[in-house]
């Protein structure tokens, strides 16, 4: 059964490049963000590893861990961090998942067999601190990911968790915000007391709340 937004995700233990995790417990209080590869010794794979590995700060100041999972076992990721590194010029300093018994690849729906029934596809999962289930996005094996969109979506997701807001189109960490058609416009104006525009009774902007 695929799983849905909103449902709580499926904790596992496997072993990592890192040593064996029980998910949920190396996850703790944190957000994640889970994303599968292919295989190990793949040529977008390591690209995205190498990005992923830059942004890890980005990751850690909105309180997100990262993880990925290929269906290699340990030793193979061992070997291809060290390619990653070398040829990305960086040092992969979060977990890759060894599903070689495709456990988790099954758990979470990550092998789609008109695709490739061998492989996993490029999934990304981003799970809250309650383990609920909030964005999925899944890509063909040979499109790779941006993950400054992985970044954006967690901003929106942690600003209007907080605030009775939306984010609109191509929105950024700082721009306008929509306030919620639940409330009506005076209640809106008093809410969010840097101004309310009324574009339409629908589609009312306001300064993101808390910036």
């Amino acid at each position: 059964m695929a799983l849905l937004l909103g449902d709580q995700v499926p904790n596992f233990t496997q072993q990592t490049s890192e040593g064996e995790i029980d998910f949920f417990e190396w996850a703790g209080d944190s957000w994640v963000v889970l994303f599968s590869h292919p295989a190990d010794y793949t040529p977008v794979c390591t690209t995205e590893l190498g990005s992923v590995a830059r942004l890890k700060s980005e990751f850690d100041k909105r309180g997100v861990k990262v993880i990925a999972l290929s269906v290699d076992d340990a030793e193979s990721h061992k070997g291809w961090i060290g390619d990653i590194n070398e040829t990305q010029g960086t040092t992969v300093n979060y977990p890759i998942i060894a599903d070689v018994d495709k456990k988790v690849s099954e758990l979470y729906d990550m092998i789609h067999p008109n695709a490739n029934a061998k492989v996993t596809v490029r999934s990304v999962f981003v799970i809250d601190p309650s383990k609920k289930l909030r964005l999925t996005i899944t890509y063909p094996p040979s499109t790779g990911r941006n993950f400054n969109e992985i970044l954006r979506v967690i901003d929106s997701l942690q600003l209007t968790d907080n605030y009775s807001v939306a984010t609109p189109v191509d929105w950024k960490d700082g721009e306008d915000v929509v306030v919620s058609p639940a409330i009506p416009t005076e209640e809106a104006k008093q809410k969010f007391p840097k101004g309310v525009t009324e574009i339409k009774p629908y589609l009312r902007m306001t300064p993101q709340p808390n910036k």
